[in-house]
């Protein structure tokens, strides 16, 4: 059990009007389509920590400058609460691809309209604060 909020990040990756989503395998939330993203490490800036965990996902290069949304997910039975700002992505360096497998089984480009149905809770939130933004609607 944690014994106070840990920090993640996560990326909004929107490119002609596709989210690039990634599938979990691991709990929480195994099975479900989730933004890429992961752990802020100690005295790490977060746009840095974001740009780096997506490097480590899905082997691409982005810039991490427009923050969307702070997300949060917290479990009082498995003891977990994680507080992440997602950051709007617009353009990348790179052709995605699986580069942790056994962390993630896909990945894929979505319509924001024809989005998975089985989103991870965080994912859920930063689709909220996306449709609120009318530069992007």
């Amino acid at each position: 059990m944690q014994s106070e909020p840990r920090v993640g990040c996560g990326a909004a990756i929107l490119v002609d009007g596709k989210l690039l989503l990634i599938r979990r395998k691991k709990a929480p939330e195994a099975g479900c389509w989730g933004l890429p993203g992961g752990k802020v490490d100690l005295f790490e800036p977060v746009s840095r920590a974001v740009e780096r965990e997506v490097a480590e996902e899905l082997g691409i290069t982005i810039h991490a400058r427009d923050m969307l949304c702070l997300v949060e997910q917290s479990d009082r039975e498995s003891g977990t609460h994680w507080i992440a700002p997602v950051y709007l992505v617009t353009k990348l360096n790179g052709t995605p691809r699986l580069m942790e497998p056994e962390k993630h089984s896909d990945f894929g480009w979505f319509p924001l309209g024809e989005l998975p149905s089985s989103l991870t809770t965080p994912t859920v939130q930063a689709m909220a604060a996306l449709r609120s933004r009318a530069d992007i609607f």
